[in-house]
């Protein structure tokens, strides 16, 4: 089923409202997630709502935070998220750190105490929106991955992002985690009931495996690359990278305490977001120009599959972005059933379409709960 993009952003705000958090700030979670379910990334999108749904269960976090920034110059900034989910703080960082950018030519932020914010693009597009380079990086919540060589995980998905402005509303725009994929991606396949491709992840005895649950239940994630003969030991130092921008910047407890994720309250994720400007250096308009021809030249490359034409990083979100305005953003009968369950146990309205479907031993129809089979 499909829905348009404000009906989808509007049953994300929904359930954050009633999990607690106030409007504006739900206004700004839910359209991080819906536009990452705008540009395909269905493992960052709504389906997160269910993550956040367990975390919460088990985790103090703080709906009602009010981020703060702690500590500051004219080209930097250290803020405190409160312990709260990481999207408003995200967006406050980033857009310090553009403004930071603009007067100063550099802007660097650092967050704490921070908690999930999304994808990263979302972010980093920002800063070409203003004519800047957007870099952002992230520390996770959970630990699935093990360092090459490793019997143990010491990582998680550890994303980061890299943005730049190019032809007007073709920006290049690469957003990736350290991981072959990011685990939402395996959630998903989870709520949906399906299997994973060959090479996603590991079973708890490091014995590769198509089912998600096993990597999800005590198993592990491949970094990217794979093992070490695949260069995996990149992904590896990708992942390092990544924890010492957004952990050790931020004083955020690192992945590999045994404290993280133990913490009294929130999440205690750290984030790292990084704005230039290219005029420091040159004409913004001849580094566009340049960037822009690069990333035609790309394109220009003959491909190998004349159906199939080479693409360059941001490319293909644009192009599900297309589709999706005229034709809506779907959502998988698996993940439809467990948002209504969440917005029934949270007392959420119900946006989305009351089509029937089953769940469990109930039947769900038009929004009215009857015995049925499953």
């Amino acid at each position: 089923m499909r829905h348009d993009f404000e009906t989808h952003r509007r049953q994300a705000m929904s359930i954050f409202r009633a999990w607690g958090m106030p409007a504006e700030k739900a206004e700004k979670s839910a359209d991080v997630l819906a536009w990452a379910d705008l540009h395909g990334l269905e493992s960052h999108g709504i389906a997160l709502l269910v993550e956040y749904n367990e975390r919460r269960q088990t985790r103090p976090i703080n709906f009602q935070s009010k981020p703060a920034i702690v500590q500051e110059t004219a080209v930097s900034a250290l803020l405190d998220g409160d312990g709260g989910l990481g999207h408003d703080p995200a967006i406050r960082a980033m857009e310090t750190a553009i403004a930071k950018a603009r007067a100063a030519g550099v802007g660097v932020v650092s967050v704490r105490n921070s908690g999930h914010f999304g994808a990263l693009g979302y972010f980093t597009t920002k800063a070409t929106d203003h004519d800047l380079i957007g870099i952002a990086a992230t520390s996770v919540f959970g630990i699935r991955v093990p360092p090459t060589g490793g019997a143990a995980a010491r990582f998680g998905t550890d994303p980061w992002s890299f943005a730049a402005p190019a032809e007007p509303g073709r920006p290049f725009v690469l957003d990736m985690a350290t991981t072959t994929v990011a685990s939402g991606k395996v959630r998903n396949k989870i709520v949906e009931g399906q299997l994973m491709p060959s090479g996603w992840g590991m079973d708890g005895k490091g014995v590769p495996t198509l089912d998600p649950k096993a990597v999800m239940e005590g198993g592990f994630l491949s970094p990217l690359g794979g093992a070490a003969e695949s260069a995996g030991y990149k992904g590896y130092g990708l992942a390092a990278m990544v924890n010492i921008l957004a952990s050790c910047l931020s004083g955020s407890t690192l992945i590999t305490d045994p404290n993280h994720s133990k913490q009294p309250w929130g999440l205690d994720v750290g984030h790292f977001f990084m704005a230039i400007n290219p005029a420091l250096f040159r004409p913004i308009a001849d580094f566009r120009a340049d960037v822009a021809r690069f990333c035609d030249d790309l394109r220009a490359t003959p491909p190998v599959d004349p159906l199939k034409p080479v693409q360059v990083a941001g490319d293909p979100e644009r192009k599900v972005r297309a589709e999706r305005e005229k034709t809506g953003l779907p959502i998988g009968p698996g993940l439809h059933r467990r948002l209504y369950q969440i917005a029934q146990e949270s007392g959420a309205d119900w946006v989305l379409s009351p089509l029937d479907f089953t769940v469990d031993s109930f039947q769900f129809t038009d929004g009215k709960e009857t015995r049925g089979k499953a």
